[in-house]
């Protein structure tokens, strides 16, 4: 319970695991790789924030938002694996960011993710990664993040 442990020195707690809101599951695995849907904010701590980056939100905004995302993500790989130890690699992110046009600074707000990832899991947390910016996004969420991982059997 290595993780586990590691979230707990860092004073995180996981919420709950987000319900589906369309027709998908939260995960699919393939292999030794597991594929989580799109999260977005809205479980948790912190403020729940609404709306563009470069419009109503500062890159703040957006990267507390993306942690947030981070840490449901981290609940669905608990509710999944039932072990966060078993997760061998953080292998690719891909983080959306609901942008204001012009605005050019999507992988400073999916930094959010990536480094809440990097401390939680060390090494294995370091993945390759997309930050791209959207015209909109559901419910007027700031950021979605998606995420495969390779795991232990």
């Amino acid at each position: 319970m290595q993780i586990e442990q590691r979230l707990e020195e860092l004073g995180l707690t996981l919420p709950s695991v987000p319900t589906p809101v369309a027709n998908y599951v939260p995960s699919v695995q393939s292999g030794n790789l597991l594929f989580l849907s799109g999260h977005g904010p809205g479980q948790g701590e912190g403020k729940i924030y609404k709306g563009k980056l470069g419009d109503d939100l500062a890159i703040e905004d957006g990267y507390a938002s993306a942690k947030q995302v981070a840490l449901g993500l981290i609940s669905t790989l608990k509710n999944t694996l039932g072990d966060l130890d078993r997760v061998k690699r953080i292998v690719k992110l891909t983080g959306f960011v609901n942008s204001a046009l012009g605005f050019i600074d999507q992988p400073k707000v999916v930094n959010g993710a990536s480094d809440l990832f990097v401390e939680v899991f060390g090494e294995k947390g370091r993945h390759a990664r997309s930050a791209v910016g959207m015209v909109e996004l559901p419910g007027g969420i700031p950021v979605e993040v998606e995420l495969i991982v390779e795991i232990e059997p």
